[in-house]
């Protein structure tokens, strides 16, 4: 069973920067974030393959770097420049395969999400 474990959420500033992770119970999955915000759906963040390709969402792009190490089967989110409207729940995902996906329907299982909450 795939189990997925974020960490590192918590209340920030705007302005300011926090680093999220996932820790993964499997290897050669392409990896990704998610978000969701109170009484929105949930929308694709960025996602990484197994060998390193990443695709980011425009809102995000040039402020959110994710990066992973397969060493220890852990994605991370590095997320800088926070504004108020990247308050949400964030979530981890993984999908089996070498290629990303942007949609919550390419993913097959999820952990259990982390808040992230900007203050202005």
């Amino acid at each position: 069973q795939v189990q997925l474990v974020e960490s590192g959420g918590g209340l920030v500033q705007a302005g300011g920067s926090l680093r999220l992770s996932c820790a993964a119970s499997v290897r050669t999955f392409t990896l990704g974030w998610f978000r969701q915000a109170p009484g929105k759906a949930r929308e694709f963040v960025a996602t990484i393959s197994w060998s390193g390709g990443t695709y980011y969402a425009d809102s995000v792009k040039g402020r959110f770097t994710i990066s992973r190490d397969n060493a220890k089967n852990t994605v991370y989110l590095q997320m800088n420049s926070l504004k108020p409207e990247d308050t949400a729940v964030y979530y981890c995902a993984a999908r089996p395969g070498i290629t990303t996906a942007t949609m919550t329907s390419g993913y097959n299982y999820w952990g259990q999400g982390t808040q992230v909450t900007v203050s202005s």
